[in-house]
């Protein structure tokens, strides 16, 4: 395993952020296209998405084994080089307290591919730590998207890559 594929969980107060960066083998171009169009990013995602793109745009999905459902408006859509974007859920089963997060997708190029740093912020400690493992597995998964190979099972890399990302402490 590619120990640069690991994310990590940085704290500051009582709020915590998910930083990702990922070398895609593909244009920034086509990496935007896997992120804002509903139907690439439910291809790789686990669940279902609208986007509807641009300043005025807004995001709702469900996702995971857990089916948290979220929305949230489009704060930056600069296209092929940055989408930033709220996810906002209400309290349920599995996010007792609920969150109010934001997702930063920075694209940057590379030689033959894109740099993509995911930078998932105001997250509380016990929802990111929880989220890392999961996030990391959603990333590889959209790796596998771009470059036509099946796509790993969420939930078996999820556990694989559990161990690389802290436990939450009560």
């Amino acid at each position: 395993m590619n120990d640069n594929a690991f994310g990590r969980v940085e704290m500051e107060g009582t709020q915590a952020s998910l930083v990702f960066k990922r070398r895609l083998n593909h244009s920034p171009e086509r990496v935007w296209r896997a992120l804002t169009d509903s139907a690439e990013f439910e291809a790789w995602h686990i669940g279902t998405a609208t986007i509807i793109g641009g300043a005025s745009g807004h995001i709702e999905m469900t996702t995971g084994p857990a089916s948290f459902h979220w929305t949230g408006r489009i704060l930056t859509w600069q296209p092929f080089e940055l989408l930033e974007y709220e996810m906002n859920a209400e309290p349920q089963e599995h996010l007792h307290g609920g969150e109010q997060s934001i997702v930063r997708y920075e694209l940057s190029p590379v030689d033959n591919g894109t740099l993509l740093t995911l930078r998932h912020t105001r997250l509380n400690q016990r929802t990111a730590v929880g989220f890392a493992p999961g996030t990391h597995a959603l990333l590889d998964r959209l790796a596998a998207h771009l470059d036509g190979r099946p796509l790993p099972n969420w939930s078996t890399r999820y556990g694989e890559v559990q161990s690389g990302y802290p436990e939450w402490q009560d």
